[in-house]
């Protein structure tokens, strides 16, 4: 158990730590949870979320505070605003490994369900970015752990404790990402506490969570209350009930089935040894407290996520960690029978499909390839490693079909995975940051933005101005996007939203100025602009952005 843990937490470092500063900066999600902190930092505001020096109430304030400290300790860097993430997805695993050791017989539950939630693919994928779901992730599943352990609790202290606790965690989770925090728990705990009978012995004791909550998230609260009397209104109304429940209003509307797919490849590469784990959770009595917890948890809050109006693949990352447990325990149970062939015949199927996916990867190496390569001729090597990796995870997978023991069957299948999961940051094509990554053409005219220079550009690379030139006065052109709110209500200078004949105005009146203005745009909406625009002095392309200055 001990060099297994090692070996886990090794695993954890190469694969999630590593590469944290690899890939260039991704709008507009990445530079916006990394503007908002760098703001506050620069400000000395820790109340009031700002982007671009305007208010900005999409999400409450705890995810911006830990970015804060990351980016104060480790500099204004990739690393920093993304190594709260990694860490989120590894203490969620640590989570999971003490919540199996309380609740389970096997001692190796705990780390294949840990091993099993890092190696999924959407925790792996959201866990390496920098965006709030991880961390909102984490303290749902700190909440929910220590209900179950404050439901379970035989001494009233021990349970007063556990409870309080798991209030502060919903409070914390509040403080992330909003009232989801609330809806989520209550959603997986109700009706487990109806299934068990327990429901008036927990409201008996509500108290002691709420007042946990009260006390934790009332403080900031208050504050911005005083500060901003229209941000509950807003946060509330507009970015929970609207977005949520309003077709018209919701961002991304999708079909009730949406999640469904998404859990599939997000569950890669465990998704293929589903039908072994359903064999063992079949032996699984359904009376005993700690399943029907999981599957409440599961189920439920899933089941919310799928009717909803606005779906994003981040959306069901809370739903991983049970599923997770109840495919480590599965698992578990279905080598304890003594079967082997449908796992051996799943692994199989996938080393198959993996090794085919190789070897067209391969084939699109070549420069005749009948449709636009995924790496570009000058990336081979990028190619190459990934082939190599890509044929390693399937023999593995192979390998895990032929030996003989569970434990090595297991450790195999997933593990087979980390040396293309390590390597990932690394071996991304190019085209992959097309429109992604505004970061290089940004650097590269650093000494051409001064401080009365006049930037302009659109609400998909704002936060990117902002963060690479650490200005808070960018204006935007046309269109308002996300910053609608602020602009509305931002009182204390003109307005930063400019129409094609402001911005041709301020040009006009710039010309004589020593540093004049700076466009930078999307490649489309500048040449959808075209002849409305003025004559720019110099235009750089890059990534489908365009870099013009007046």
């Amino acid at each position: 158990m001990r060099r297994s843990a090692l070996i886990l937490l090794f695993f954890f470092c190469l694969v999630y730590l590593l590469p944290l500063g690899i890939r260039p900066m991704t709008i507009p999600e990445e530079s916006r949870y990394g503007e908002i902190p760098r703001e506050m930092l620069a400000s000395g505001d820790w109340t009031v979320p700002k982007l671009n020096g305007l208010k900005y109430y999409e999400k409450p304030v705890l995810g911006y505070w830990i970015n804060a400290v990351s980016i104060s300790l480790l500099g204004e860097t990739r690393f920093a605003i993304r190594l709260p993430s990694a860490l989120a997805a590894g203490i969620t695993a640590l989570m999971l490994f003490f919540l199996c050791r309380r609740f389970t017989k096997n001692p190796f539950t705990g780390l294949l369900a840990a091993g099993i939630y890092l190696t999924c693919l959407e925790v792996f994928a959201l866990g390496l970015i920098n965006i709030p779901d991880s961390l909102f992730t984490l303290f749902l599943t700190g909440a929910l752990v220590f209900f179950l352990y404050g439901h379970h609790a035989k001494k009233p202290g021990n349970r007063t404790v556990f409870l309080a606790l798991f209030g502060g965690f919903c409070a914390l989770a509040f403080l992330v990402k909003g009232f989801l925090a609330f809806a989520v728990p209550v959603l997986a705990i109700l009706p487990f506490l109806l299934w068990e009978g327990s429901l008036r012995e927990f409201v008996k004791d509500m108290w002691v969570p709420l007042l946990a909550a009260l006390v934790v998230a009332l403080p900031w609260c208050i504050l911005i209350h005083f500060r901003e009397g229209d941000f509950w209104h807003y946060f509330f109304f507009v970015e929970h009930i609207k977005r949520f429940f309003s077709p018209l209003a919701a961002r991304n509307p999708e079909q009730l089935w949406y999640f469904l797919p998404i859990l599939a490849g997000g569950t890669l590469p465990w998704f293929f040894v589903f039908p072994s784990a359903a064999k063992g959770l079949k032996g699984l009595s359904l009376k005993d407290s700690f399943p029907r917890f999981l599957v409440c948890w599961f189920i439920f809050p899933f089941l919310f996520f799928s009717v909803c109006s606005g779906k994003l693949i981040p959306h069901i990352l809370p739903c991983f960690p049970p599923l997770a447990v109840l495919l480590s325990i599965g698992l578990i149970q279905y080598f304890e029978t003594g079967k082997r062939k449908t796992f051996d015949f799943s692994v199989c199927f996938f080393g198959v499909i993996t090794a085919l996916t190789a070897l067209l990867l391969a084939a699109s190496l070549r420069a005749d390839f009948p449709w636009r390569p995924i790496y570009a001729p000058e990336e081979t090597w990028k190619g190459v490693a990934a082939v190599i990796s890509i044929f390693i995870w399937s023999a593995l997978s192979f390998c895990a079909a032929w030996v003989s023991g569970p434990i090595k069957k297991l450790w195999l299948y997933g593990s087979a995975s980390l040396i293309l999961l390590a390597g990932s940051s690394y071996i991304l094509p190019d085209r992959f940051f097309e429109g992604k990554a505004p970061g290089q053409l940004l650097e590269r005219h650093m000494a051409e933005v001064h401080d009365d220079t006049r930037l302009v550009s659109d609400p998909y690379l704002v936060h990117a101005l902002c963060w690479f030139y650490k200005r808070d006065n960018v204006y935007l052109l046309e269109k308002r996007g996300e910053l609608g709110y602020g602009i509305r209500h931002d009182f204390t200078q003109p307005s930063r939203l400019l129409t094609l004949k402001d911005f041709g105005e301020m040009v006009k009146k710039d010309r004589i100025g020593k540093h004049g203005v700076i466009l930078v745009i999307k490649a489309d909406r500048y040449d959808r602009y075209g002849d409305s625009l003025p004559e720019p002095r110099l235009v750089d392309r890059e990534g489908g952005f365009v870099f013009a200055t007046y």
